[in-house]
């Protein structure tokens, strides 16, 4: 077993007790497999935080990293957008006081189009790579495709075009659409570890992933464990 396998079986083996691997360590697992995620920093320090948004020199996120918060968002435990240092403090030490909450993770901010790429173990196929409009789009519209894993570039290109939403991911009316290339080597690395993992793993969200016409980031993922 290679190196980064180890590391990714261990980042597995210490989520087992929580049945769920916290944000960064599942960004950590994505970024072993190849997949491009945003700076970030883990801390309880306002004044690491701080200089953390000195240095990115433009708005970030923080969210909050506990074991007892699984969807965040019922918690109020992202906030994007952040730009100022007092703003920043306040979230700070408001995240800090949800329920186990004992570090923040404050992260570059990426514009572009919202995608989401995730994965399932069905019981008949296996292991299922699904892709489609992500963020909040996703439960509005549904409109997603499913390949099995492993992927192959054509197959990336075939469930960009069976999208309704096609044409914004492409590019609409002269919009700058996705980088297709960046599209492709993500799904592809994506499917593969799926693969590896396949018996480690219930569902994988990585939602929202944003795409530019440069690169593909993941700006946030989940992992539940079997």
């Amino acid at each position: 077993m290679t190196m980064l396998k180890k590391l990714s079986r261990q980042i597995i083996e210490n989520s087992r007790e929580t049945g769920w691997v916290l944000e960064p360590d599942a960004k950590a697992l994505m970024r072993l497999a190849g997949l491009d995620i945003p700076d970030f920093i883990l801390t309880d320090s306002i004044e690491a935080a701080g200089h953390f948004l000195d240095r990115a020199g433009c708005p970030v996120a923080a969210k909050a990293v506990s074991k007892k918060i699984l969807h965040k968002t019922e918690h109020r435990a992202v906030v994007t957008g952040i730009a100022s240092k007092d703003h920043l403090k306040r979230e700070m030490e408001r995240l800090l006081a949800l329920d186990g909450c004992e570090k923040v993770l404050i992260e570059e901010m990426v514009m572009g189009i919202e995608l989401i790429i995730g994965a399932k173990n069905d019981f008949q196929f296996g292991p299922v790579v699904v892709f489609g409009l992500g963020g909040t789009a996703v439960e509005v519209y549904r409109d997603t495709a499913v390949r099995m894993a492993p992927l192959k570039p054509g197959d990336v290109v075939s469930m960009v075009e069976s999208l309704k939403a096609r044409d914004l991911v492409l590019g609409h009316r002269g919009g700058q659409g996705v980088n297709m290339e960046a599209l492709t080597r993500m799904m592809e690395a994506f499917s593969c570890l799926i693969i590896e993992l396949e018996h480690e793993i219930e569902s994988v969200d990585l939602n929202p992933v944003i795409c530019t016409g440069e690169k593909c980031i993941i700006a946030d993922a989940r992992i539940i464990l079997k």
